[in-house]
């Protein structure tokens, strides 16, 4: 065994008594603040919900028909949301989607203007990409810890451990993809007296636009990945099936809820990328097919 260089339970206990202030002394300013998303995802969850099934699978599909203009995404759409209720597995669906789709929106406005300010400034791409790569190495179950303390069981800590897993792709892509612009480009601009909104608006978005919309379909995808992990502090959805199966060693209950999953992360994977390309042929980044 190593040696034991030093004592660590001092140090354990301060982590833990630290944590315990901030519980005890900012829990409530904490939960008042988190209630916003909180509204957010219960008001995505009862449209989803109360949306007929026929309805969704009809807007679903017609998604899927105005990102391709073809025939063949909008039977996988149709054939996937079938799936869902024909598995018995409707209800859960939407209340994954509620939170896959919250945990989307809220990244998105706040990793986009982070990404937008590393890009401008070196010395804040210095400071938040460790932060990043802590992000995205650390155990996914390690973020349910702090987050199940201050807020307790339930949708709120699942959100906000979705969020803080989901969003580094995002923040990273738009960072690259605003940075590669062509200096010619923005030379150009300059020249021509456009100002600094007008360059990163009218210019540096538009042309880093695919970087951005694959950082979005990774945080898409990263938010679903989170579904399982999420069920374990009260997330509810397909991946409380997934748990449920486990715990009770039924391997079809699990099955079922984990090809549900997939069938959702094809979805949105799907038509996220035929959107994307859609955007690309819009602004003239790619090839019309």
């Amino acid at each position: 065994m190593f040696p034991e260089l030093i004592d660590t339970r001092p140090l354990r206990r301060a982590v833990d008594d630290g944590l315990n202030w901030v519980v005890r002394n900012w829990g409530d300013r904490f939960e008042a603040a988190a209630h916003p998303l909180l509204l957010l995802l219960k008001w995505i969850e009862g449209l989803l919900v109360a949306t007929p099934w026929w309805l969704m699978i009809a807007i679903l599909t017609g998604i899927a028909w105005l990102a391709t203009r073809r025939w063949q995404l909008p039977l996988v759409v149709l054939v996937s949301m079938l799936f869902l209720g024909v598995m018995g597995l409707w209800g859960d669906a939407m209340s994954t989607m509620a939170l896959m789709i919250s945990a989307t929106l809220t990244a998105i406005i706040f990793a986009i203007p982070v990404g937008v300010w590393m890009s401008r400034s070196a010395w804040v791409r210095q400071v938040m990409t460790p932060i990043l790569d802590l992000m995205q190495t650390l155990p996914s179950f390690v973020y349910l810890i702090p987050t199940v303390m201050i807020f307790g069981p339930g949708k709120i800590p699942a959100l906000i451990a979705t969020i803080v897993y989901a969003a580094p792709p995002l923040v990273r892509l738009t960072d690259l993809g605003l940075r590669t612009v062509d200096p010619a480009v923005m030379e150009a601009s300059r020249a021509f007296g456009a100002s600094t909104s007008q360059r990163l608006f009218g210019i540096q978005i538009p042309l880093a636009l695919p970087t951005i919309l694959a950082g979005i379909n990774q945080t898409t995808m990263m938010a679903l990945a989170m579904v399982v992990i999420a069920s374990m502090i009260g997330a509810g959805g397909l991946g409380y099936q997934v748990l449920q199966g486990i715990g009770r060693l039924e391997v079809s209950r699990g099955l079922f809820a984990g090809l549900g999953i997939v069938a959702l992360a094809i979805v949105f994977d799907r038509v996220t990328q035929a959107f994307g390309r859609r955007l690309q042929e819009r602004i003239g980044l790619a090839e019309q097919r």
